[in-house]
């Protein structure tokens, strides 16, 4: 059965945000292209089936098709569909959501290319919530999971994704300090500690480092190298791994992660340390082996 000019009126209504809501899910405008024709036939079967919320309705559906894509794609391990030589700021002609926009010019295509890096639902959940502010009660439903579920798989995403740091400018000068500070912790050296430190460093710990009822912050060389004296012996088990490529200190006996260290380096030396130890805070880190 056909559909009436008003149902296909309301379709192609929201084929725009479609469009640019399949573009940022796949990475590709050919198949956002080829989601959206799916389904506008999938909305065609439906005939004579009222669909009270036409946009959500085909937000749902859109969304299934493209989460289902990028899992085979996933599976086939293919390369990326096509090159994108911009922005995806514009699909298909139409503009793109005020929030994709802005996201876009921020980042431009790196975003596209961290994207590539999540799990297909956290690509989408992320797309959902944090591109086009769909709630997460309704991001729930569309991808038949729990609401904890989805917030937690857009949390964990938008960390990936924003928590990225950009390139150092002197990747070499981190590595050094933080092999320095490894050195001198090990060894009890207090004075080369300080030579390490900015004078006005400030070091925070999370209150599971402690342990502690609320996180702990100190502030100064004197009181972060005094820290690190009595940490002596723990110092023997860490090692130097790279947290989303920036050389940090993790503590890891019997091969569990229990303590990582990050470290903001500037041109007077370590100015931040962060410590972390909460097991939901570890967990949300990519770390990688540090060669050399």
């Amino acid at each position: 059965m056909n559909l009436s000019e008003r149902a296909i009126d309301c379709f192609e209504e929201q084929r725009p945000r479609l469009r640019a809501l399949a573009g940022r899910m796949l990475g590709s405008s050919a198949e956002a292209e080829d989601a959206v024709q799916e389904a506008w036939l999938r909305f065609d079967r439906a005939g004579d089936e009222p669909v009270e919320n036409v946009a959500g309705w085909l937000t749902t559906v859109v969304t299934r098709i493209c989460l289902n894509l990028l899992r085979a794609r996933q599976t086939r391990r293919e390369d990326p569909l096509e090159t994108v030589d911009r922005p995806l700021t514009v699909v298909a002609g139409e503009p793109a959501p005020e929030g994709e926009a802005e996201l876009a010019e921020e980042v431009g295509l790196a975003l596209l290319v961290v994207l590539d890096k999540l799990s297909p639902a956290e690509r989408v959940a992320f797309v959902l919530h944090d591109l086009f502010e769909v709630p997460f009660d309704d991001m729930a439903p569309m991808m038949e999971r729990s609401t904890a579920a989805v917030r937690q798989l857009a949390s964990r995403a938008r960390r990936r994704v924003r928590g990225l740091p950009a390139p150092t400018p002197d990747a070499a000068r981190a590595r050094r300090a933080v092999d320095a500070y490894l050195a001198a912790t090990r060894s009890g050296d207090f004075e080369a500690l300080l030579t390490l430190l900015d004078p006005d460093v400030v070091l925070y710990a999370d209150e599971c480092v402690v342990p502690s009822p609320v996180p702990l912050t100190l502030q100064g060389a004197l009181a972060v190298a005094r820290s690190a004296m009595g940490a002596v012996e723990r110092a023997q088990a860490t090692g130097i791994a790279l947290i989303e490529g920036t050389p940090a200190l993790v503590m890891a006996p019997f091969g569990r992660l229990a303590v990582v260290m990050r470290f903001t380096v500037g041109a007077d030396g370590i100015r931040e340390i962060d410590v972390i130890a909460a097991p939901e805070r570890l967990r949300a880190l990519e770390i990688a082996t540090l060669e050399g």
